[in-house]
């Protein structure tokens, strides 16, 4: 099999250290920024109607799509995590193993999460927080989305993982992007009265048809490159082997219960927010999609990192890890200095751009600024769980996950919303960063020992 090693140990070994971090992440960041794009489109279009009841069920089925994330971070994050280690360590035959045993574990997880929504549908709009208002736009948009959108979307992001595991986060990037931009051409033409004026349900049908078109790219991507690629679809390749199972499970199991806590804590807080009106539900969920922005600054290069610090790490080759961790706290750290500018500069022109109403703009404006203001302290913690994961320590992003949520977010946004009201919602990010913050300077500081 020929799989190019040269041009592997090229980026992974010999390149310098900043150029490559640039190589991972800024693919995987601009398709994560065409994603985010896309979540706006569906806000903004929607908010063209002036209907708060139709932005209303988009924000309502937020928590169930990001259970979309625990699976392809168990099984993404974690197959991906092991096949760089595997790589650095030139283990060739794991890395096909890792690879076919990730793709196939979330195949069934995904099919299993869409079939679960279509047979308990009413069960799960109430858990999510609809009621008679918004109970039959919300079923439309979950029908789509997650639905019959579960396996498509969560493929996707799976083999965006896989590939880029491998030095492949071009490819994996313009398959991420090819959803999102024909998401955003047919947005306008499903919801809006010119086209076919089905609302927040037409966003949800062209976010699934978006998608399959994705993975047919995936699928097509990954024919083209049979035999120059260590990444295996073969189902013989799937392993039940100890070491490959615990490996995966232990790295990606930790952003499984991230997501978990993550659904609970924001169905928590779009049910509270619900006790505050229509408009507090809508402003934030035009807020939770802005802020998706500095966030997935953040994820991406966090984890467009990871295959470059695994590599090194299973290679002995400190100083390299070392650099690599320097460069991306200066670079992800300057990044959301001017993110946070942003925020509170600009907060309500920013907000007006989805929707005019002055209740949404003055809601979400607050909320912005209050949500901005965790930003630099969540870099550093995703940034100490991205050097976790590759090291192969899933324990640290587990104990980090249940603390971010469990111990911290949880219980201040109760405790925030009954002593602040509606805007005691906004500081709970911030003061729960401060704290993750603080945890992870600590960890970063054993890691780097442990280096030594």
């Amino acid at each position: 099999m020929n799989s190019n090693p040269a041009a592997k140990e090229e980026l992974f070994e010999r390149m310098p250290v900043t150029k490559a971090i640039f190589t991972l992440t800024i693919p995987m960041i601009i398709s994560s920024i065409v994603s985010i794009v896309y979540n706006l489109s569906d806000t903004f279009f929607v908010g063209q109607l002036n209907n708060p009841v139709e932005n209303a069920a988009v924000t309502l089925v937020a928590p169930a799509m990001t259970l979309f994330y625990a699976i392809t971070n168990l099984f993404g994050v974690g197959a991906s995590s092991l096949m760089s280690r595997k790589l650095g360590a030139k283990e060739f035959e794991d890395v096909r193993k890792a690879s076919a045993t990730g793709i196939y574990f979330g195949l069934f997880f995904a099919i299993l999460l869409s079939a679960v929504t279509l047979i308990f549908t009413n069960p799960i709009l109430s858990i999510l927080g609809s009621d008679e208002e918004t109970v039959s736009v919300t079923k439309n948009y979950l029908f789509w989305t997650v639905g019959l959108g579960a396996v498509p979307g969560i493929m996707n992001i799976l083999f965006s993982f896989i590939l880029r595991a491998e030095g492949r986060a071009m490819h994996a990037s313009v398959g991420a992007m090819s959803g999102c931009l024909l998401n955003i051409i047919l947005d306008p033409f499903f919801i809006l009265p010119f086209g076919f004026n089905m609302g927040a349900a037409g966003a949800g049908m062209a976010t699934f048809i978006s998608n399959c078109f994705a993975l047919l790219y995936f699928i097509v991507l990954l024919g083209v490159i049979h035999g120059k690629t260590y990444v295996s679809v073969n189902p013989k390749n799937i392993s039940f082997r100890p070491e490959i199972l615990k490996n995966i499970f232990a790295v990606g199991f930790p952003g499984v219960v991230q997501n978990n806590l993550n659904v609970v804590s924001m169905t928590l807080f779009n049910n509270i927010a619900a006790g505050f009106g229509t408009a507090a539900v809508a402003s934030i969920g035009i807020v939770g999609k802005l802020n998706q922005l500095p966030i997935q600054i953040i994820f991406g290069f966090s984890q467009g990192v990871m295959p470059l610090i695994g590599y090194n790490y299973a290679a002995k080759n400190t100083p390299r890890v070392k650099e690599a961790i320097s460069k991306i706290f200066q670079i992800t750290l300057g990044a959301l200095s001017v993110v946070l500018l942003l925020y509170f500069c600009a907060s309500k022109p920013m907000v007006r751009i989805f929707m005019k109403d002055d209740e949404i703009v003055n809601i979400s404006s607050r909320f912005l600024k209050g949500m901005g203001l965790s930003l630099p302290f969540m870099c550093v913690d995703f940034v100490v769980v991205g050097i976790s994961q590759s090291f192969g320590y899933g324990r640290h992003a587990l104990i980090f996950s249940i603390l971010r949520k469990a111990c911290f977010e949880i219980p201040l946004i109760l405790i925030f919303s009954k002593v602040f009201g509606l805007y005691g919602l906004a500081f709970t990010g911030a003061l729960c960063e401060v704290l993750m913050c603080i945890i992870a300077l600590f960890v970063l500081k054993k890691l780097l020992k442990g280096l030594n």
